[in-house]
């Protein structure tokens, strides 16, 4: 038996509730996470990775809008709520970014916990792609995986930058002081 209940004059599936409330958590999320990026990118001392972090800001704000437009679609005002899981995520990379030391130790940290973002991200909007599929909400299902697909591209590109330079320059740093210390 499919549940349902009676709101605005329509009929709201359970699942449509649970879409909206999951909405509502990534558009806090976003909102956030445009704040949490400049900080990110002004710790940054690898220009790659600053420039990274910057060009992410620009797309977050965009995917903000984006996620407007899925409220807009749905015919609901675009309103967020407190996400825990992105306020501990930027509250931990704060606190990364605060205990590690300036240059590639601080920059492996930030791209640490911006993948740890990244990762969440992945998984809020894989989850919302699939509610909206389900709910026959074609367009907003549309705009959803297009913005999984930014996220992913982000992640990976973070992975790029950290292996080709952030990690080794992190390992010779650490490296060249124990090297000192004997």
């Amino acid at each position: 038996m499919k549940a349902t209940k009676k709101g605005n004059g329509m009929e709201r599936s359970l699942l449509m509730t649970l879409f909206e409330t999951e909405l509502k958590d990534i558009y806090w999320a976003e909102k956030a996470l445009t704040k949490a990026l400049p900080k990110m990118a002004k710790n940054a001392t690898s220009p790659e990775l600053h420039e990274a972090l910057q060009n992410h800001l620009e797309e977050t704000e965009a995917q903000v809008e984006k996620v407007e437009q899925v409220f807009e679609i749905i015919g609901k005002r675009a309103v967020g709520k407190k996400c825990e899981a992105m306020q501990g995520l930027i509250s931990e990379a704060e606190g990364m970014m605060e205990e590690t030391e300036k240059g590639p130790q601080r920059d492996a940290a930030i791209i640490s916990a911006a993948q740890k973002v990244e990762h969440y991200e992945i998984a809020s909007y894989g989850t919302l792609a699939t509610f909206a599929k389900t709910l026959g909400l074609d367009d907003a299902a549309g705009i959803l995986a297009g913005i999984l697909e930014e996220e992913k591209k982000a992640d990976l590109l973070l992975t790029d930058i950290a292996v080709s330079t952030i990690n080794v320059e992190a390992l010779e740093l650490e490296e060249g002081q124990e090297a000192e210390e004997e």
